[in-house]
């Protein structure tokens, strides 16, 4: 059987900002890097189920901000309309070391991913990904993890070219999750904005450092790097654990407010005139 196993190391920086100035970011940036070729106009989205303890340890490893943290997550790509056991998610062990983010994945048919970390049953690998695949279910024994959260988003991506072909930028818009209903294909769940809709998370992923001109647009729209965590926001949002400095509160990122629409002006007679007694509503028709 070949390897479905995939790994990569990589810096992530990552900005909160309005939806209608990302976009002016994300045409600036189309100037020098591609289009992602699984991004199609108006992106495409995913999904993610978050496991974690009872006692929500990944959750709190992140707040306390240790240096090695770890979360298992299965990531569905594109609509959830149809998703069936067949359907290919990945399921993920996503890493902190120091300031590297580490992602390990393997691709499966929902219905078997779903044998592994609900079922907690060893399922049919490769030689190449038995040690991945051990390690998931090493995990979801040991710390008896349940799934615990749901987000979803809308994802534009661009990718480096040349010199930067290291470089991902992602556009990351209309964050929202759930605390329930954990299949993907569950008819009309209940999601909610976990992240105020006019925002959205900027991401800059490189291996190893930012090329200049990106830096240089950062520091031109004055965009401040911020710790944001999906997961973390969901957590905070259901009420699962007290808010941290995490926590993205729609009080400190208003929408600006939108500039109201001047009324057409109303002709005035000239001071000369006489005013005859229907002139205005002549005026007010016009």
């Amino acid at each position: 059987m070949a390897s479905r196993l995939h790994a990569f190391n990589r810096f992530e920086l990552k900005y909160l900002v309005p939806v209608e100035e990302a976009a002016e970011i994300r045409d600036e940036l189309a100037q020098r890097m591609d289009r992602d070729l699984n991004s199609p106009v108006g992106g495409y989205g995913v999904w993610s189920l978050y496991y974690d303890t009872p006692q929500l340890r990944f959750y709190w490893e992140k707040i306390e901000g240790l240096k090695f943290r770890r979360k298992l997550r299965v990531r569905h790509y594109g609509n959830l309309d149809g998703v069936t056991d067949d359907s290919p998610v990945c399921v993920e062990i996503k890493q902190r070391v120091n300031r590297v983010t580490q992602k390990r994945r393997i691709t499966l048919p929902y219905g078997v991913a779903r044998q592994l970390c609900d079922g907690r049953q060893m399922i049919d690998h490769s030689a190449k990904e038995s040690a991945f695949v051990q390690e998931v279910l090493e995990l979801v024994v040991r710390l008896n993890l349940q799934p615990t959260a749901i987000t979803g988003y809308q994802r534009e991506a661009l990718v480096g070219r040349g010199a930067d072909t290291g470089l991902r930028v992602t556009f990351d818009r209309r964050i929202r999750g759930r605390d329930r209903d954990f299949h993907f294909g569950t008819p009309n769940p209940e999601n909610r904005f976990t992240i105020p809709p006019h925002l959205s998370v900027m991401e800059i992923k490189v291996n190893e450092r930012t090329p200049y001109w990106v830096t240089d647009l950062t520091a031109r729209r004055n965009l401040s790097l911020i710790r944001v965590s999906k997961y973390v926001q969901s957590i905070e949002a259901f009420g699962r654990a007290p808010r941290s400095v995490f926590h993205v509160n729609e009080a400190d990122h208003p929408p600006a407010p939108s500039t109201p629409i001047s009324p057409t002006p109303v002709p005035q007679p000239l001071p000369t005139q006489r005013t005859a007694p229907h002139a205005p509503w002549k005026a007010g028709a016009q």
